[in-house]
């Protein structure tokens, strides 16, 4: 068997990275519990069409749940900064708080500013990235045994359990 390439359906070639791998969208909470289910896409599809269903998922799971999510703040990385992904945050009584892509403007753009805290952003790295990070202890994950896509994002919804399970017990 060899292990050097990774194989299976659902992967893309990330012409930038010069990898092949798959993208996940993942919602989680201040306390790293992944609290929307998530979606996936290949490494090569831009991730700022994929926010929209997830914030659909997300409130679909809050109404279901009983969560509120007015008032709240949702800190994303500048990836997901577009007009549509604003409005749908905006949407669901939610504050977007994602850093602006000045996209080498020299001049300063005309219209209300968006709103943004770095504190607020700084702290989505400290609870993302611990996820992320606890996600890679799962060693079938990380090197992706599985050829069918199925099957990985099976055990990926596994190991997003057994990381929400600590905050409970």
């Amino acid at each position: 068997m060899y292990y050097g390439k990774k194989r299976g359906d659902n992967l893309g070639r990330n012409g930038h990275k010069h990898n092949k791998g798959d993208k996940v969208v993942a919602i989680c909470d201040r306390n790293c519990n992944i609290i929307a289910p998530f979606i996936t896409a290949p490494g090569n599809r831009n991730e700022v069409v994929l926010l929209k269903p997830e914030i659909k998922k997300l409130a679909d799971i809050a109404k279901s749940v009983g969560l509120k999510l007015a008032g709240k703040v949702m800190s994303l990385d500048g990836i997901y900064n577009s007009r549509s992904n604003r409005k749908a945050i905006f949407n669901l009584g939610m504050t977007p708080n994602i850093p602006e892509n000045k996209r080498n403007r020299k001049k300063t753009k005309r219209g209300r500013k968006q709103t943004f805290c770095q504190k607020i952003f700084k702290e989505r790295f400290r609870t993302i990235e611990r996820a992320f990070a606890w996600e890679d202890k799962f060693k079938r994950l990380l090197l992706r045994f599985e050829f069918h896509s199925i099957n990985h994002y099976a055990m990926k919804t596994i190991a997003y359990s057994m990381i929400n399970l600590r905050h409970f017990c």
